[in-house]
C-alpha cells in the first residue's frame, strides 16, 4: 500500500520546517517541506499535485477554486492559522477537501501583540525613534491610556482577550460583534454598543473580526470619519477589513491620531504603498503570533488536526 504524501508547499518565513511535530507523522504518511514560497501558480500546484495533504503553514500560499481541480488526491488541507482566507471554502468542499483551522490556539499571543501595538502607538515609539535617529528632539502629545475607551470589534478568542488586557489597565471597554448576547456580556464584563456608536465613542478602535464578505473594507472613508478626532485605530485580524486608501487619507489628513497595523490587503505592501509613508503609524510584518510559543502551537496544532483526522476523529473542521 502506497504510504500518504503529507506536503508543506511553501513554508517562507520559516514556520514549521525543522519543527519536532512533524515527526508525529513518520507513522502516518511521508512528509515533504518546500523551504521557499513558490513563485508562479505551476509551481505551487507543481509541488502539491500528488499530495494526500498539505500543511498550509503561510497564508500567502493561496489555494483558489481554479487551481483545486489540479491536486486530484488531496483530502485535507490543514492549516497553521485561524484565518481561513486563503482557501476557497466552497471550493474544496465540493471536491471533499477537508480544512481545519486552529480557532483561538493562539489568542493570548495576538492579543499580547495587538496590545502592544497599542501602546507603542499611544506613545508614538516609532514617531519618535525616527525623528531622534535624524537628528531631531520630537515635542509631540503622547495618549495616556488609562480611562480611555477601548472600542473591540469583534469579541471572538482574541477580541476577548484583549479586553481583559485592556481592563487590567483601567480602561473602559465596549464592544461591537455580529451576534452580541447577554452571556458574552456577562463572561467579559464588558458592554455591546451600535457599530457606529463604538467608532463614535472610542479613543481607540482595535478590529478582532474574520475576513468574511461582510466585513470586507468593515471600515472605510465613512467609518473612519465618524471616529473621534485623533482616534487610535488597531489592525491583527486581516488586512481586507480596511479599506487601505481610505485610511492613509484618514492619516494625512490629520483626522486620524494614528493606525497600528500587522495585517495588509497585499502582503508584503508593495515598497512604494503610501501607507508605508505615514507619519503615525506602527506596522508590523503579519507577525502576531510569530513568537516561539506561539510557533510551536500552531505547529502542534496543524499535526494534531491531520493526525485526528487520519484516525477518523476530525477536529477543528471549517469545511
Amino acid at each position: 500500500m502506497d504510504r500518504l504524501k503529507i506536503v508543506v508547499p511553501g513554508d517562507a518565513p520559516p514556520q514549521i520546517q525543522g519543527s519536532p511535530h512533524l515527526e508525529r507523522l513518520k507513522p502516518y504518511g511521508d512528509v515533504e517541506v518546500y523551504t521557499d514560497r513558490p513563485e508562479t501558480a505551476e509551481e505551487k500546484v507543481r509541488r502539491a499535485e500528488d499530495a494526500d495533504i498539505l500543511i498550509n503553514s503561510r497564508g500567502m500560499v493561496k489555494w483558489h477554486a481554479d487551481v483545486l481541480p489540479y491536486l486530484p488526491k488531496l483530502k485535507l488541507i490543514s492549516l497553521c492559522s485561524i484565518g481561513t482566507d486563503m482557501i476557497a471554502l466552497d471550493a474544496a468542499k465540493k471536491r471533499g477537501i477537508v480544512v481545519c483551522n486552529q480557532p483561538g490556539r493562539t489568542a493570548p499571543i495576538v492579543a499580547e501583540h495587538s496590545f502592544g501595538l497599542m501602546f507603542a502607538l499611544a506613545k508614538r515609539a516609532a514617531f519618535m525613534t525616527t525623528s531622534m535617529q535624524v537628528g531631531k528632539w520630537p515635542r509631540m502629545d503622547n495618549v495616556y491610556l488609562q480611562g480611555k475607551t477601548l472600542g473591540i470589534v469583534g469579541t471572538g478568542h482574541i477580541g476577548s482577550e484583549m479586553a481583559r488586557l485592556a481592563k487590567s489597565i483601567g480602561m473602559n471597554v465596549i464592544a461591537w460583534t455580529y451576534h452580541p448576547s447577554a452571556k458574552r456580556v456577562k463572561q467579559l464584563g464588558i458592554r455591546y454598543v451600535s457599530f457606529e456608536d463604538l467608532l463614535r465613542m472610542s479613543d481607540i478602535v482595535s478590529l478582532h473580526v474574520k475576513l468574511t464578505d461582510d466585513s470586507f473594507h468593515l471600515i472605510g472613508e465613512r467609518e473612519l470619519a465618524l471616529m473621534k478626532p485623533n482616534a487610535l485605530l488597531i489592525n491583527v485580524a486581516r488586512g481586507q477589513i480596511i479599506d487601505t486608501d481610505a485610511l492613509v487619507h484618514a492619516l494625512n489628513s490629520g483626522h486620524l491620531g494614528g493606525a497600528a497595523i500587522d495585517v495588509y490587503e497585499q502582503e508584503p505592501p508593495p515598497a512604494d504603498h503610501p501607507l508605508l509613508t505615514c507619519e503615525q503609524v506602527i506596522l508590523t510584518p503579519h507577525c502576531a503570533d510569530m513568537t516561539p510559543e506561539g510557533v510551536d502551537l500552531l505547529n502542534e496544532g496543524a499535526v494534531d488536526n491531520i493526525i485526528s483526522f487520519l484516525e477518523g476523529n476530525p477536529k477543528n473542521v471549517v469545511v
